[in-house]
C-alpha cells in the first residue's frame, strides 16, 4: 500500500483524534447501550437502535485513523535540504499576478486540507504547480476559471 504524506501536525491531530475516540466515545457509547438494553424490549427501542448506529460510526472512524496513521509518512520540511524549494509541508506566500491579492498556503495531505485555515491538498492544482519552485518564480495554475498566475514571493518551513 502506497504511504500517504502527513505534516507533524497533521499526524498529531489524527492520533489525538484517535485517541478521544478510545478514551472518550467509546466507553460513553457502551455505556449509552447498556442504558439502553436496561430499558427491556430492543425490538422497538429508538435509544438503542440510536447508540448502536453511533457505535459503529465510532468503530469504523477508530479503523480508518489507525489505517491512515500506519500508512503515514510524516514529513517535516524544516529537516530537509531544499534549499528553498518548494515541497510538501512548505508554507508559501504568494501574489496574484492580475489581482495584486496576497495570499498564504501550507502544502499539507489531502486528510489535513482546510482552506479556510490556508492549508491545501498536495493534489489541489494550486499545490501541484508550486512543487518544485522557488521565491521568486512564477506558478501557472489551471483553476476552474482559467489559467491563473501567482508570483512566489516567500517560501517557509515551519
Amino acid at each position: 500500500m502506497n504511504k500517504t504524506p502527513l505534516t507533524v501536525m497533521g499526524a498529531e491531530q489524527l492520533r489525538n483524534e484517535l485517541q478521544r475516540l478510545k478514551s472518550v466515545e467509546r466507553p460513553n457509547v457502551i455505556e449509552a447501550i447498556a442504558e439502553a438494553r436496561s430499558h427491556g424490549d430492543l425490538s422497538e427501542n429508538a435509544e438503542y437502535d440510536a447508540a448502536k448506529e453511533k457505535q459503529g460510526f465510532i468503530e469504523g472512524r477508530i479503523r480508518e485513523l489507525e489505517s491512515k496513521l500506519a500508512n503515514a509518512q510524516i514529513i517535516d520540511p524544516r529537516h530537509l535540504d531544499v534549499d528553498g524549494r518548494i515541497v510538501f509541508g512548505a508554507t508559501v506566500e504568494l501574489v496574484d499576478a492580475e489581482t495584486g491579492d496576497e495570499v498564504k498556503y501550507q502544502i499539507v495531505g489531502e486528510d489535513e486540507a482546510d482552506i479556510k485555515a490556508g492549508k491545501i491538498s498536495i493534489a489541489s492544482p494550486i499545490a501541484r504547480a508550486l512543487i518544485g519552485k522557488y521565491a521568486g518564480d512564477v506558478a501557472d495554475v489551471q483553476a476552474p476559471g482559467g489559467l491563473r498566475h501567482y508570483e512566489i514571493v516567500d517560501v517557509h518551513y515551519v
